[in-house]
């Protein structure tokens, strides 16, 4: 069973950084895609950032200049480097991972974690 574990939230001021951290269990070979989403309240999840085991990489236009994706391919494991936050960066943040099972991709996502950035 494929398993992701976040930490590294928590409560900022404007202008401070974050980093969070995934980590994924169950799965003995690279991961093709592993990302970043979150959702605000009231709203739907939205992607953050994502990045694959080939390097290429995505960013919502709120996320770049400011946020970087890092991967560890061998570890399984994702790191989202926040800086410059925001108080509409406030949101929970959950990481993902596409694998490709059964003839089709599969999302798997961790528990998510808080993140409050205060003005």
């Amino acid at each position: 069973q494929v398993q992701l574990a976040e930490s590294g939230g928590g409560l900022v001021q404007y202008g401070g950084s974050l980093r969070l951290s995934c980590e994924a269990s169950g799965v003995t070979f690279s991961i093709p895609t592993m990302a970043w989403y979150r959702q605000l309240p009231g709203k739907q999840r939205e992607l953050v950032a994502s990045k694959n085991n080939g390097g290429r990489t995505t960013y919502a236009d709120s996320a770049k200049g400011r946020f970087t994706i890092v991967r560890d391919g061998t570890a399984n494991a994702v790191i989202l480097q926040m800086n410059s936050l925001k108080p509409e960066d406030t949101a929970v943040y959950y990481c993902s991972a596409n694998i490709w099972r059964s003839g089709e991709w599969n999302t798997f996502w961790g528990q998510g974690t808080q993140v409050t950035v205060s003005s």
